[in-house]
């Protein structure tokens, strides 16, 4: 039953909703929310109050709408990461990835769109918030994806927009840049877009969509620097894709949405590259050892190729797990799959003391 009142003229289709978020608790050990544990550097952060220092003195003026300078060195980083040739007519920007997400449904979500569930929620959210019909699409039972079956069911829907997570969220699994191109190969016939959410990229060894852009002009792939950049409180996604496609974010897009402030954090972070990506590695082997430790403790551990761990096995009701662990200053996702769990790689500590805390419960429920 609806609680919204009457009075509030509020579509139909969105009054069941909810709004989306992680909850926004205190606990000693926040591993909830993909976030790269690796706080900016010395050096880093005295860059980018350099440079918001010297942009503060325009902030009068309205920022560059176009965001031309970052958007070329998004393109740079792209190219040295991939072996690609983008330059700034492949590329756009927004605050978060999200909201390059909300830009593809209100320029193309004109039928319908597919994603194979469970993936990124947000997705699915948007698709409703832009009266998109969304259609969950079917995974294997251990959540891979089944390329032969991805393709007869964008066969039999032909959606305006198939959404591919990889490494996806929450599972962390990868698929293979042969398995993308062959789902390229059928979106082609159907006349609709393929939309690549590459969010974790960085954490994978698997080959990037971008390469495929060049001979599959309609698929798109998304990145953040959210994650391996570690700079998720900037907000800052971007959009590689055929320039088109790119020109079309022009027509969806508000008014002056990139701040100048964002701009000139982002371009300083990319200068810093090389250090910022230092974690990656580090993540990975930290990730591997926490792996270890669930599968010791004689839990299920799904393979991931991202910066957290989907698990099951415990043996008690998910939400009272999590509730266990926030009582003790643990907190991790519930992300709404009977059973299962995801933690997010931290910092050592945060680590050790969520496979201590984890230990202790288990232990205790087991007598």
């Amino acid at each position: 039953m609806s609680t919204w009142p009457e009075w509030l003229p509020l579509r139909p289709e969105l009054a069941p909703m909810s709004p989306y978020g992680a909850p926004q608790v205190r606990a000693d050990a926040s591993l909830n929310t993909n976030e790269n544990p690796y706080a900016p550097s010395t050096a880093l952060v005295d860059e980018i109050t350099t440079r918001i220092k010297d942009v503060s003195k325009s902030l009068n003026r309205y920022p560059d709408r176009e965001a031309i300078q970052l958007r070329t060195e998004l393109a740079q980083y792209i190219n040295s990461q991939s072996g690609t040739e983008f330059d700034i007519s492949n590329i756009w920007a927004a605050n978060g990835s999200n909201e390059i997400i909300q830009s593809i449904f209100l320029a193309f979500g004109r039928s319908s769109a597919l994603g194979f569930t469970p993936s990124y929620s947000m997705h699915s959210l948007i698709a409703k918030v832009t009266a998109t019909p969304w259609i969950d699409g079917i995974r294997r039972n251990d959540f891979s994806l089944d390329v032969d079956s991805a393709c007869a069911q964008i066969s039999s829907f032909a959606p305006a927009l198939t959404f591919i997570t990889t490494p996806n969220n929450p599972t962390g699994s990868a698929i293979t840049i042969d398995e993308i191109e062959k789902i390229a190969q059928e979106v082609s016939t159907r006349g609709g877009l393929l939309v690549i959410d590459e969010a974790y990229a960085e954490f994978s060894s698997e080959k990037s969509a971008v390469t495929l852009i060049a001979k599959y002009p309609h698929v798109l792939v998304i990145r953040t620097m959210s994650k391996a950049f570690a700079f998720a409180g900037v907000r800052l996604g971007y959009l590689i894709a055929h320039p088109q496609v790119i020109d079309a974010m022009r027509l969806v897009r508000l008014p002056y949405h990139l701040s100048t402030l964002t701009q000139a954090a982002a371009s300083a972070a990319l200068e810093f590259k090389s250090e910022l990506l230092g974690t990656v590695a580090q993540i990975i082997s930290a990730r591997e050892a926490m792996a270890f430790e669930l599968e010791r403790l004689g839990l299920v551990v799904v393979p991931s190729c991202a910066n957290f761990l989907l698990f099951s096995g415990f043996g008690i009701e998910s939400a009272k797990l999590w509730e266990k662990l926030l009582d003790r200053g643990v907190l991790i996702r519930d992300v709404g799959l009977s059973g299962y769990l995801r933690v997010t790689i931290g910092s050592a500590a945060e680590n050790a003391q969520f496979i201590s805390v984890l230990q202790e419960i288990l232990g205790g429920s087991k007598e």
